[in-house]
């Protein structure tokens, strides 16, 4: 695979959408990339490229002279501040704004590999969620692989957007249908999905707008991927098979790549082992912390780069951690808190000092595969799910919007590794569940469940693994492809 001194060096560009969640698993498979012998130049919004060079240092994207690092405009304007972008406007933006700048950029990478050495682009990696790249790829004439970093299971909720609407489920005729018990609705005619709810689909759904954005943006990129080269998943096939095998009819080839940073960990140690993509700066004392604590003692609490709570919310958390006596590790990012920054109660951190660290970021896989980690709270975002399916470790979910409530509902009801904390959380329950999830047998069911999923994702990422050979296949099938014609 790659070149030979026959063919030019294969140039994959790599583009995530502008949100650390898209960014991490993007990053894992440009390498990968990387590792097989791609040039690969790797873009980031600027907004995200500033952020980088102030969480990492500003030799952190130096690159390698394979390996290189571009950026382009959101669209938004511009701003300082160290924390995600609301979500439905970078949505809005980057499909608005962004094509120019990308197809300028694979005009520049091609003018320069004439000067540089470096090779011309010969295939694009994007995001799922920006589907623009596929008008810039096409007048290329280069093949284009669409990436969606959420599972499966929730591409198939976006899928049927459309249908929804058609059939008059959506969007809710007011608001009094998000508490009336309409969002239990079972949707029983969605293929490979079983005794899915309207509030397991995809939370855009519960808009009364009739012109809501989110929907109309989410329908729009589905029905464009089917445009694409191929489309990838970080997930594997066992994981979620029944809906894989309902959509395969339905779009360009499909391959499961997931676990990826099982992958990833596999590669041997190289200049790229060091590019990292946090854009906060990471604690690394969490993991000093962690060694000094038993085998499956701690709670890791993390709700992920987005995820945003009032601040009764961030105190209810708070009290149920601190009653229910077990030793937790929680994550709380600047801008956990809605419009202020995280602040929790004095007699909280008097209480639980002893046996509880507080951090701002943390280097989430190597927490979760820590022997001390026994457990997640989580916000269900894909990448956290994935990872904590890789660790063995059994979650409490409190998903927040978008694909979160999807995978909350895989997690507790096909895959059998979590439970669920109800949208307006209350310190009683957090106490139970996390006591539940630490001592409980139900607990320990989700956790012998929980290691079972981990020995089959470590599997499919072996050699002879179904996640191995799909890269090798989406390489020479697909990303090669106008090389071998």
């Amino acid at each position: 695979m790659g070149s030979t001194e026959m063919t030019p060096k294969p140039h994959a560009v790599c583009i995530p959408f502008p949100a650390q969640g898209h960014i991490n698993p993007m990053l894992n498979l440009a390498k990968l990339l990387h590792h097989r012998g791609f040039h690969v130049t790797f873009v980031n919004s600027e907004y995200n490229h500033s952020r980088l060079l102030r969480s990492r240092g500003p030799s952190s994207l130096d690159g390698l002279p394979s390996f290189r690092f571009r950026t382009i405009p959101d669209g938004l304007p511009p701003s300082d501040t160290d924390a995600t972008q609301d979500i439905p406007a970078l949505c809005q933006s980057t499909r608005k704004f962004c094509l120019p700048y990308f197809r300028d950029l694979l005009e520049r990478l091609n003018e320069e590999s004439a000067t540089s050495g470096c090779p011309p682009v010969s295939c694009v990696v994007s995001d799922g969620a920006m589907s623009f790249t596929l008008d810039a790829a096409e007048a290329l004439g280069v093949p284009e692989v669409l990436f969606w970093t959420a599972s499966a299971c929730s591409f198939m909720g976006y899928v049927q957007y459309q249908s929804l609407i058609d059939k008059g489920l959506i969007p809710l005729k007011d608001a009094s249908y998000l508490t009336n018990g309409y969002l239990d609705t079972i949707i029983d005619w969605i293929s490979g999905m079983r005794n899915i709810r309207l509030r397991d689909l995809p939370s855009f759904l519960r808009t009364t707008d009739p012109d809501d954005l989110m929907i109309a943006f989410c329908s729009r990129e589905v029905e464009r991927a089917k445009r694409a080269s191929a489309i990838v998943f970080n997930t594997f096939d066992r994981l979620e098979h029944d809906v894989l095998d309902a959509l395969r009819p339905m779009f360009p080839p499909i391959y499961t790549l997931g676990p990826l940073h099982f992958l990833t960990e596999k590669l041997p140690d190289s200049d790229t082992t060091s590019i990292g993509s946090n854009l906060w700066k990471e604690d690394l004392g969490c993991l000093e912390w962690l060694n000094s604590k038993p085998p499956g003692s701690v709670v890791y609490v993390n709700f992920g780069s987005i995820t945003v709570m009032s601040p009764v919310q961030l105190v209810e958390f708070a009290w149920g951690l601190a009653n229910s006596s077990q030793t937790f590790l929680w994550v709380i990012r600047p801008d956990l808190v809605v419009g202020d920054t995280a602040i929790l109660p004095p007699e909280f951190s008097a209480t639980t000092r002893e046996w509880s660290l507080l951090a701002s970021w943390c280097p989430q896989e190597r927490v979760l595969s820590h022997p001390a980690i026994g457990g997640f709270l989580t916000h269900s975002g894909w990448n956290s799910t994935i990872e904590s399916i890789a660790a063995g470790v059994p979650v409490v979910c409190w998903p927040f919007f978008a694909d979160q409530q999807t995978n909350c509902r895989y997690s507790c009801k096909e895959w059998g590794i979590g439970m669920e904390i109800d949208g307006d959380v209350k310190r009683e329950e957090v106490e139970r569940q996390v006591r539940e999830l630490m001592e409980g047998e139900r607990g320990k069911e989700m956790k012998r469940k929980a290691m079972e999923w981990k020995e089959m994702a470590r599997e499919v990422t072996h050699p002879s693994g179904s996640s191995f050979l799909n890269l090798d296949e989406v390489i020479d099938k697909v990303l090669l492809s106008p090389k071998r014609d």
